[in-house]
């Protein structure tokens, strides 16, 4: 592995300690340089007003917005080379912007998925957004990318990979009940691949539950990660229909429409617990469990 020209955790001037040495456009979130094989990327809170929210989603991914405030976004100029990075020898710093100038280095990072998303933009008109989805150079993740994979060539992908959608393939990414394109993805990294309940890990039939339902959600909780849940289709069925809900602790609640006996039936003890629960996720279950209780007798 090469060396760090960064400290990770180590604070850093933007203009002085980056960008005057290794060039770049100081104002960009992604900046590749011109004068070596460095892409550095800054993430920050600001960038939520843009309809980005960036972070990571385990220890080892870290989800990213692509550029650009207004319209639809693209795989051109900084997306560009982020997605083809590693073809072009290039190697991806990422930076925590903290403000006035000042940012946290945190890791190097490389590109192994990406996928569209909705999003409003900087005027608040919805728009197609990308996500990039980095992970931890040289760790092992047991996950498979299912729509983007970078080390293909363009000739080798479908070409709307590269460009937008069509307009209802674009609203399929979005309105699937089961969480399709980066929502899905990012529940997945979430819970580190397993469903949350059981541990089963066969993802093709892992669901990416929202804790508040669809219907019921505004447009930035359907797409909030603190609101979704990885579980297996039981699980799934019961939580979806308020027929169990989960305590603050993680411990399973079982509703009284259902006899113990046929919870037992298929599979479900009582004595079942999410162990990875965050205070994030707390506000939107704080909801379900009054969806819960008010189903009951």
């Amino acid at each position: 592995m090469q060396k760090l020209p960064f400290i990770p955790g180590q604070l850093y001037n933007r203009r002085r300690d980056i960008h005057a040495v290794y060039g770049g456009n100081w104002q960009s979130g992604i900046c590749p340089s011109r004068s070596f094989p460095y892409i550095f990327i800054f993430s920050g809170a600001a960038g939520a007003q843009h309809g980005y929210k960036d972070g990571w989603d385990n220890s080892n991914v870290y989800t990213y917005t692509d550029e650009g405030q207004q319209g639809d976004m693209q795989f051109i100029r900084g997306n560009l080379a982020l997605r083809d990075h590693r073809e072009n020898g290039q190697r991806i710093f990422l930076f925590e912007s903290l403000g006035g100038g000042t940012v946290r280095f945190a890791c190097e990072v490389e590109v192994f998925d990406a996928d569209y998303f909705e999003t409003p933009d900087s005027l608040g008109t919805m728009r197609t957004g990308i996500k990039f989805f980095f992970k931890r150079l040289g760790v092992y993740l047991p996950y498979q990318p299912t729509l983007f994979d970078p080390l293909e060539s363009v000739a080798a992908e479908p070409e709307w990979i590269y460009g937008l959608p069509p307009e209802t393939e674009r609203s399929g990414f979005v309105t699937s009940r089961v969480g399709q394109g980066a929502y899905r993805k990012r529940i997945i990294h979430r819970w580190e691949y397993q469903c949350a309940v059981t541990k089963f890990d066969k993802l093709d039939i892992l669901v990416a539950s929202h804790i508040v339902p669809w219907a019921q959600a505004n447009d930035f909780e359907r797409l909030d990660v603190d609101n979704g849940i990885l579980l297996s289709p039981v699980y799934d069925a019961l939580f979806d229909r308020q027929l169990v809900t989960f305590e603050n602790n993680g411990g399973i609640v079982l509703s009284t429409k259902i006899e113990p006996a046929a919870y037992e039936k298929i599979g479900v003890t009582g004595k079942e617990r999410i162990s990875k629960l965050k205070q994030s996720n707390l506000i939107y279950l704080a909801q379900h469990q009054k969806m819960f209780q008010s189903k009951q007798g």
